[in-house]
């Protein structure tokens, strides 16, 4: 429920008038009350508001007009949305496609888990406030929340078909396993938690998204072309990775590192984790 406060600042003038011979002078008071509704139900912005006043006379008798200019303020506050609540530090909400991928590569070794909702899903509503508890009780995990209702598109790249449904990443390795659950089947949440959670060190740059979802994603112009050169010319590993190194094992590394084609560094992750 959305909280309103409403402010009302009037200026009003008293103006009175007599009949009576100035030489006799006139005593008087004019005292007007003047009664509002609702601020928030009518409209004063300039306009002219004509109040019954009331008036008392010593001497003689006296007719007065009473005119009001009133001008309304109304200042508003929006109480936080269901979504927005009980938050935790690791918990963030992803805004775009790129933001999503830049957010799982630089996470290091860190479980990284996605967490696709929708404002108007009731289950997901429900689930909120455990996963919030969850993820303080798991400080060295990221949280990344996205809102289905604004990232269409991306979740459709994702095949995401489901509501609420959750990806677990981890380093190179990339996803680890995805699945939707409720309350009722929390269990199966914690049990990933619980399994991916243990601290590990994995060689080699935070795989991210698959390079097939960063085609797709492009195709729907979530990603520009020039971003996703960018993250499959860096991310590549395993035996496409030695293809990009010796091009079917015809150049050497230290020759492929002279043509540009990979890095020194990536050459000697890719040696110590072979050996």
């Amino acid at each position: 429920m959305e909280a309103m406060a409403g402010s009302l600042r009037c200026s009003g003038s008293c103006m009175s008038s007599s009949g009576l011979d100035s030489k006799r002078g006139f005593n008087g008071y004019c005292s007007s009350m003047v009664r509002f509704a609702d601020p928030l139900k009518n409209k004063f912005w300039g306009n002219q508001v004509l109040v019954s006043d009331q008036q008392w006379v010593q001497n003689g008798s006296a007719s007065a007009s009473l005119s009001v200019h009133c001008r309304s303020t109304v200042g508003m506050s929006r109480a936080m949305r269901w979504w927005e609540k009980t938050l935790k530090p690791n918990m963030m909400e992803i805004g775009s496609a790129q933001e999503l991928q830049e957010s799982l590569r630089n996470a290091g070794d860190r479980l990284v888990i996605i967490d696709f909702y929708s404002p108007g899903c009731g289950g997901c509503k429900a689930l909120h406030p455990k996963i919030c508890q969850l993820a303080e009780e798991n400080p060295t995990a990221l949280f990344l929340k996205v809102n289905y209702e604004e990232l269409k598109n991306m979740c459709y790249s994702l095949h995401i078909h489901v509501l609420p449904f959750f990806r677990f990443y981890r380093g190179a390795e990339g996803r680890l396993c995805s699945f939707s659950c409720t309350n009722a089947t929390i269990k199966k949440f914690k049990d990933a938690l619980a399994k991916h959670g243990a601290d590990r060190c994995n060689l080699g740059p935070a795989k991210g998204l698959e390079e097939s979802e960063l085609q797709a994603l492009a195709a729907n112009r979530e990603i520009s072309k020039d971003y996703l050169l960018r993250c499959t010319r860096n991310g590549k590993m395993g035996e496409d990775f030695f293809k990009e190194i010796g091009i079917a094992n015809c150049l050497s590394s230290e020759d492929a590192i002279k043509m540009g084609l990979v890095k020194e560094k990536q050459v000697a992750l890719m040696a110590r984790s072979m050996s």
